[in-house]
């Protein structure tokens, strides 16, 4: 909830632990002090900040600082001193420096997506507890190799940057699960082949009668709509997703919808009708089929304290059947993906929609990226790097798995296949090919009853 700077004043907000202040700042209020003893979170978010006083360190219990939407030109190098520090979120600013003194010794979440960096400093090497590090949209032109040392670094976002190459050493971080690259000039050739050359229906604006809206995030806004028949009374409802064009946390809308058309058809895959055309402000957007309702997120998105784990009800609770049906159909989707030459870049549960028995569809390719399949080593490397998130995701399943007895030798082998997914010992992950192999001989289902046990 947002506070007011009358409230801050008036000493109404004594002994808070998480403070927000929206109201055109100019300048840091020092009133913020005398929450010293208590004060945890700071969102400063939506002002006009430049700069961040001297004594910042005297908010001795400061673990979390947001200022995005703020008119920074350089990471504040008070930051560095702030001993319990470890998020630091400024989105959107106007950051050209990030010196290595501004990065606190803490640091687990740093956001610096959106702004205009072209170089990071070699300390970022000493930042030995980095576990999400999101840098799209800004001007990357080379990585520093320090970075190796982060051996806990698990999501990386580097989309829409200026790097020519993907650095061969990035790709042999122990950690690293998450991974968005697409939106640079090394894979603008794939991304444009994608739109271009990969067959997709044209579906007409005025085809279209958009209804209800379903959702948002960060690329765009999904409709409930009706798509017109051409040639008879009936129409179809499908879902639209119209992109809103500017750059997100993971990546490029268009990359997103690039990816989306590229995936092609899949049982565990949200089915792509067409891409809009000859929308009136020249919005793009995806018409899709649309989900049976009962279809909701298998969990929600990463807090503040997960860092990179999803976070699920209290109660969720998954049958074994239900867990082997849903994690063959989540690798057998992977596997198709890659065989595109696609990695998915966000393989969560909050990106799964779960219809229950297992049925599920993975959706939201906003960090989608795109690579050669012809590289073997690169497209293995990238391959078993996504493993690893699917390992995350299985032992999330497993560990709210309900298990009889009967079961325990086939959950003694799940367990063991987690953990081959989630090594440390990057060559040792086994490919999704044989993923879905295991779990098909897990579930005692043929070769010929394959689709079946995958289709939902």
């Amino acid at each position: 909830m947002t506070s007011t700077l009358e409230q801050l004043r008036a000493g109404q907000l004594a002994g808070t632990r998480r403070l927000k202040l929206a109201c055109g700042l100019s300048e840091f209020p020092r009133e913020i002090f005398d929450l010293a003893d208590t004060l945890e979170i700071l969102d400063l978010s939506g002002n006009a900040l430049t700069r961040l006083p001297d004594d910042l360190p005297r908010l001795s219990k400061l673990r979390i600082i947001f200022a995005s939407d703020n008119p920074f030109t350089e990471l504040p190098e008070v930051l560095g001193q702030c001993s319990q520090l470890s998020m630091v979120g400024f989105k959107a600013n106007r950051i050209r420096k990030v010196s290595g003194q501004s990065l606190p010794p803490l640091l687990r979440w740093l956001i610096l997506t959106d702004n205009e960096i072209d170089t990071l400093p070699a300390e970022i090497g000493t930042c030995t507890q980095l576990q999400k590090l999101m840098l799209a949209g800004n001007r990357l032109r080379t990585l520093p190799e320090e970075l190796t040392a982060c051996a806990r670094l698990e999501l990386l976002r580097l989309a829409a940057n200026q790097l020519s190459e993907l650095p061969a050493w990035l790709l042999r971080l122990p950690r690293l699960s998450w991974l968005a690259f697409a939106g640079n000039p090394f894979s603008e050739a794939l991304e444009t082949a994608a739109l271009t050359d990969t067959p997709s229906a044209d579906i007409r604006w005025d085809e279209l009668k958009l209804e209800q809206q379903l959702g948002e995030g960060a690329s765009g806004v999904i409709y409930r709509a009706a798509l017109l028949a051409r040639h008879e009374h009936a129409s179809r409802p499908v879902a639209v997703k119209l992109f809103k064009g500017a750059v997100t946390s993971d990546g490029l809308p268009d990359c997103e919808m690039a990816a989306c058309i590229r995936a092609g058809d899949h049982p565990n895959l949200i089915p792509v009708v067409g891409k809009v055309k000859d929308h009136p402000a020249g919005t793009h957007g995806l018409v899709m089929e649309l989900i049976d309702p009962q279809f909701t997120n298998l969990a929600g998105p990463p807090s503040l304290g997960s860092c990179t784990r999803d976070v699920y009800d209290a109660d969720t609770r998954f049958e074994f059947a239900s867990v082997l049906r849903l994690a063959y159909g989540m690798a057998s989707a992977a596997c198709h993906l890659h065989r595109q030459g696609v990695m998915h870049g966000d393989l969560y549960a909050h990106n799964i929609l779960h219809g229950g028995q297992g049925r599920a569809l993975l959706g939201d390719f906003g960090a989608a990226s795109f690579y050669a399949t012809d590289d073997r080593d690169f497209r293995f490397a990238l391959q078993r790097l996504e493993v690893r998130a699917y390992g995350c995701l299985l032992e999330e399943l497993i560990d709210r798995c309900d298990l009889v007895a009967a079961q325990a030798d086939i959950a003694a082998k799940l367990v063991a296949l987690k953990e081959n997914c989630l090594s440390e010992e990057i060559d040792s992950r086994p490919l999704f090919d044989e993923i879905a192999a295991v779990l098909r001989q897990l579930t005692g289902a043929g070769d010929r009853d394959t689709a079946a046990f995958a289709a939902v």
